[in-house]
């Protein structure tokens, strides 16, 4: 492989040194000592990988990590220093023949099979079957689920935010509040997967090669007083020309803006207006401003629907009137500014403000454009926030989500687990008293039977050795667990969740890009019915094991 292509590579897969063997339970290696001593070397087990539960009281989840898991499975061996630590750390009486073992240990006899990375996943159904031998495959477990497990969650989060949004733009401005450097970077992945248009986080998009977006903090306003600290006021018209001084632009703009504003005499921060002049000379085709540093807009919109409900201030500062005035500083010049950002206060009555004032600015100055300005909210806005937001008949069209999304507060863990289904060919269950943790024994294959619509009716579950169910005949599909609920479903087509991706030590399906695998969540999100995706009490999906008649 050359250089430019092993680049193109880990640009598409991205790289995190710290996926390796040791990154497992303690309990993973001296179970795999006491297989050992048992004689279990050649015996061959198949484990599931599975949640039991979809997170955020919602019925649906999206399985994530699969191609993290894969480049897991290329890099699994124990290297000379691993096996000097393993020597410190487990007793002094462990055989030397054991180590020796652990040396010889890979992924090369190992087989797994997944759904698609982006698929729609319900519980129960695997996520993903490893097969291979018994101590390698236990081996494998923590680490499996702690790369599929934040994956799937984060992925499932941010598709309910693009769900809530709509056509809504989203990014993702989570790093500084994320678990974490790692943590930080999965989230931007994953939540790209799920849906949203792009990050603030510049690694992320380096490695993932996913969108970059971002504003400006208030420190950048707050950094300027007056207009005496601008070094340089003038700027080069779009296309060429002699540089023109912007600020006189700007305080011409923003003079003759005081009658659209209800304003009888000025009272805006110069402070203010240096700071956007300053980002707008550095920025003229990117330019969208943070308004709230000090006051957005204090007088009440001359619309019925809106009401003063802002704090009074002994100098009256409008973060919109200074905007506006540079917005149009830089139309004179050639330039479209992008928009405002809004990070505080109420977000559905500001939004209302600032498009209102957009509008008449556009009819005012024919400037058709000026009426669709972004208006990007950023104010630890959660999913129901954004719900609210829509019954309350908000004018933002862009969300900047941090906290609420890569914290997944909401849920903080998916809860995926690692059970084994059958040793040496021959069904394996676990009991319990709790009928939700019994496993359901034997190698298992899933399948999707769709309706005549293209709906998604019910998952199905059975033994890999029994037929796959056929187009348009007829199914008898029975819950696991309570014999008396069945029913019968004639599939109008049927998909095969689980595909074989390694097997002989390497990988044997092409791997999607993010930008596939984010399209292989939306189309498998519209297989599913309205009702199963709401946010208030959703239909459960039904998984259920068949008789085929």
């Amino acid at each position: 492989m050359s250089e430019t292509q092993q680049t193109s590579t880990e640009r598409r897969l991205g790289q995190n040194g710290i996926i390796q063997p040791l990154l497992t339970d303690l309990y993973q290696i001296t179970m795999a000592y006491a297989y050992w001593k048992s004689g279990k070397t050649k015996d061959c087990a198949v484990f599931d990988l599975f949640f039991r539960k979809n997170p955020f009281q919602g019925e649906f989840t999206i399985f994530a990590g699969l191609e993290e898991c894969l480049k897991f499975l290329t890099k699994f061996h124990y290297s000379a220093s691993d096996i000097e630590y393993l020597k410190e750390i487990l007793p002094s009486g462990i055989e030397d023949e054991f180590y020796e073992y652990l040396t010889t240990v890979s992924a090369k006899d190992v087989r797994l099979y997944a759904m698609a990375e982006g698929s729609v996943a319900f519980p129960r159904v695997p996520l993903m079957r490893i097969e291979g031998p018994l101590i390698i495959v236990q081996l494998l477990e923590t680490t499996l689920l702690t790369l599929v497990n934040y994956a799937s969650l984060m992925a499932t989060n941010a598709a309910r935010y693009r769900i809530a949004a709509g056509n809504m733009k989203l990014f993702e401005f989570g790093l500084r509040r994320a678990q974490g450097p790692d943590g930080g970077l999965s989230a931007s992945k994953y939540s790209y997967i799920g849906g949203f248009d792009g990050t603030s986080n510049v690694l992320a998009g380096k490695l993932f090669n996913i969108p970059v977006k971002g504003t400006h903090a208030h420190a950048y306003i707050t950094s300027f007083s007056d207009f005496s600290e601008l070094r340089n006021v003038y700027l080069e018209p779009n296309g060429g020309g002699t540089p023109r001084d912007l600020l006189q632009l700007a305080l011409t703009c923003r003079k003759n803006l005081l009658p659209v504003f209800n304003m009888v005499s000025l009272e805006a921060s110069e402070g203010e207006l240096a700071a956007l002049i300053s980002f707008a000379i550095a920025f003229p085709e990117g330019f969208m401003a943070l308004v709230d540093t000090y006051e957005v807009q204090r007088y009440p919109c001359r619309m019925n629907t809106v009401t003063t409900n802002t704090k009074s201030h002994n100098k009256y500062r409008s973060g919109l009137l200074n905007f506006c005035a540079v917005a149009l500083a830089l139309n004179d010049l050639g330039y479209r500014a992008i928009g405002i950002r809004l990070d505080s206060g109420d977000l559905a009555y500001l939004s209302n403000i600032a498009r209102h004032y957009f509008t008449e600015i556009s009819i005012k100055y024919n400037l058709p454009w000026f009426e669709n300005l972004m208006i990007m909210a950023s104010n630890d806005i959660n999913e129901e926030t954004i719900l609210s937001l829509n019954e309350q008949g908000h004018k933002i069209n862009c969300f900047g989500i941090g906290t609420h999304l890569v914290t997944c507060q909401r849920q903080p863990a998916l809860g995926c687990v690692y059970k084994m289904v059958e040793l040496n060919g021959y069904p394996r269950i676990k009991l319990s008293q709790d009928v939700g943790k019994v496993t359901m024994p034997g190698c298992k294959d899933a399948y999707r039977l769709y309706s005549e619509s293209g709906h998604a009716l019910v998952d199905l579950l059975q033994r890999s050795i029994e037929p796959p169910p056929e187009i348009n005949k007829k199914v008898l599909c029975r819950h696991p667990f309570e014999e008396s609920k069945r029913a019968y479903v004639i599939p109008s087509r049927v998909e095969k969740l689980l595909n074989l991706y390694w097997e002989a030590g390497q990988i044997c399906l092409e791997l999607p890009n993010l930008q596939q695998i984010k399209e292989t969540v939306r189309n498998s999100l519209r297989t599913l019915r309205p009702d199963i995706k709401r946010n208030l009490n959703p239909t459960p999906f039904k998984v259920w094991k068949n008789d085929i008649i």
